[in-house]
């Protein structure tokens, strides 16, 4: 037998061994395989179903805030998903004491690959404690501002007003000054109205006041309040403030600038802009 019959024979021989030892082994864990797949299918399925079912049960609950639904639902789904791989590995014979060793490992190495995500989780756990805002609330912390959709175990959910998505990291959001615009039920609206040094300050005043009496949005208690707050370069500046729910503020601020500048003009009173005076001396030719 020449050289190449024999590298062919070799060649034979472990392609035979291998073809063996697949048979070998799909026969001692095919029918584990074809398990962990159907139990990992079945499984994540189930998962997915608890999150739901555990979303609409919460729904239901009215003492249960808007926030927690889709926090508690989603730690619901994860603790099904690893009762799944569990039972997956214990497919393939894994023990629980080296399964918890393993998970114990795996644990301590994503932990520290995964810093980040963690203080994400810790901060949205904090969040959901303290409630500094909740489902519908208009916030601005981290640099972002929006209407709160959802809390989720990593990120928040935001809508601005003109409808884009935002999703902001938890922890940015916990690490920085959150201001809630919603968290109080009523909120004071100030308006700054300018009048001419010529006009009469006490009638001025006396239009204004009767335009803050005059708008039935605007709370009684506190009584809406008009003072003079300065004598800018050009003008008289009188100062506004009124009390309104919060769900009325924006529409009432906007009506009121509008009734503001109708109001003072209808009464003869001049509205400045910034102006300068310039005097002009003229100097006379030098002595020749």
């Amino acid at each position: 037998m020449d050289k190449a019959e024999q590298q062919i024979a070799n060649a034979q021989k472990t392609i035979e061994m291998v073809m063996q030892t697949v048979a070998d082994v799909g026969t001692e864990y095919g029918m584990s395989v074809i398990g962990a797949i159907v139990i990992l299918v079945i499984g994540w399925w189930v998962a997915g179903w608890a999150k739901r079912t555990v979303t609409k049960a919460l729904n239901r609950v009215k003492s249960i805030d808007d926030t927690l639904t889709p926090f508690l639902s989603s730690i619901v789904g994860y603790v099904v998903k690893i009762f799944v791989l569990v039972a997956v590995l214990n497919q393939f014979g894994v023990q629980t004491t080296s399964l918890i060793a393993i998970l114990g490992a795996a644990g301590l190495a994503i932990g520290l690959a995964l810093q980040g995500t963690m203080q994400n989780v810790a901060a949205g756990v904090m969040l959901l404690v303290l409630r500094p805002f909740k489902t519908g609330d208009f916030i601005d912390a981290g640099g972002q501002s929006g209407t709160v959709v959802e809390i989720s175990l990593f990120t928040t959910e935001l809508r601005t007003p003109d409808g884009i998505f935002k999703s902001v990291p938890n922890s940015s959001i916990w690490g920085a000054s959150i201001t809630n615009f919603s968290r109080n039920p009523t909120r004071r609206i100030d308006l700054l109205a300018s009048i001419s040094y010529g006009d009469d300050i006490e009638g001025a005043m006396a239009v204004l006041k009767g335009l803050l009496e005059a708008e039935p949005r605007i709370l009684k208690d506190p009584a809406p309040e008009v003072m003079v707050m300065a004598m800018a370069a050009s003008s008289i500046d009188i100062n506004l403030r009124a009390w309104v729910n919060i769900g009325d503020y924006w529409p009432t601020l906007f009506e009121l600038n509008k009734r503001v500048k109708l109001g003072l003009e209808a009464a003869g009173f001049t509205i400045p802009f910034p102006q300068q005076d310039v005097y002009m001396h003229q100097v006379g030719k030098a002595a020749e």
